[in-house]
């Protein structure tokens, strides 16, 4: 008896510390490369706002996350590394927007972490289900009109090199031949 209940207790543990994952591995896809952003708006850490709309003209990168995702622990220092390189570029956006994850814990986390990438503290689903249903870490690369370039799960996590490969050819192709341009010089758009 002594011994299943340590497979239990084993097994319940693994279950509660483990990355906030669902049932299905990466979830489904609502946004893919190739889709424009969808309309959503969220306050971010310093009171301003992040639309779509904020977003028109930028190249941006967004990280929806959860402080508590093992998966997202080793992505954020990517996107802040993104982030810092890119923070003198007005041409260049990067925003994280967390799930189911209020303004306090995030806060402590980023304190914790010395991040300082911008990012919006959400309580639910909200903004998240525009676009996935499961799954996180999620990185979206999107042109200046809106349109997504490549998306990142977290099988397996975006590296530092690919979103920096992404970030500079989105900003180096015009928007209205993006896809065009891409497939011309067989540069593929992402997913993963």
């Amino acid at each position: 008896m002594k011994y299943w209940s340590s497979i239990f207790f084993v097994l319940l543990g693994c279950l509660l510390f483990s990355c906030i994952r669902e049932e299905v591995s990466a979830g489904e896809n609502i946004v893919e490369p190739g889709d424009v952003l969808p309309d959503f708006s969220a306050v971010l850490n310093d009171g301003s706002e992040l639309s779509t709309q904020s977003l028109k003209g930028k190249v941006a990168v967004l990280i929806f996350f959860h402080t508590e995702c093992p998966d997202c622990q080793k992505e954020l220092p990517v996107i802040q590394r993104l982030y810092e390189e890119y923070a003198a570029n007005e041409e260049v956006a990067i925003y994280a927007i967390s799930r189911e994850e209020g303004e306090e814990e995030v806060a402590d986390y980023w304190e914790k972490n010395s991040l300082t990438i911008p990012y919006s503290a959400q309580d639910d689903r909200r903004v998240y289900e525009l676009f996935s249903t499961s799954g996180i870490p999620r990185v979206y690369v999107c042109r200046r009109d809106g349109t997504v370039v490549s998306m990142y799960s977290d099988n397996p996590i975006a590296t530092y090199s690919q979103l920096s490969e992404d970030v500079e050819n989105t900003l180096k192709f015009s928007s209205y031949l993006f896809a065009e341009q891409m497939l011309s010089l067989n540069l593929p758009t992402r997913i993963y």
